[in-house]
């Protein structure tokens, strides 16, 4: 994978993509509740495609933002990563 370029996070952008994971989680969880309070008579209805869209929406952006703290926390050679990242 010589290709990928590690590219490290300010450390502003870093603690604003903490932030956000638990509104996309929020997001997910309100989506899924929304999704399980319909009853069965309504199971095609418009309002259950537009929360299994937002469920899947969330789930996406949260996986990304994983994604993008976990690059982060792997490079080395960043001393935002040193700072930021709790150690076990």
């Amino acid at each position: 994978m010589a290709l990928v370029k590690r590219v490290a996070l300010a450390p502003r952008a870093v603690r604003q993509l903490r932030r956000v994971r638990s509104v996309y989680v929020a997001g997910m969880l309100l989506s899924a509740f929304v999704l399980l309070s319909y009853d069965d008579s309504a199971a095609g209805g418009r309002q259950t495609m537009i929360a299994g869209v937002f469920l899947v929406v969330f789930a996406a952006l949260l996986t990304l933002t994983a994604v993008q703290l976990w690059r982060h926390g792997r490079t080395k050679h960043c001393s935002t990563a040193k700072k930021l990242t709790p150690l076990a």
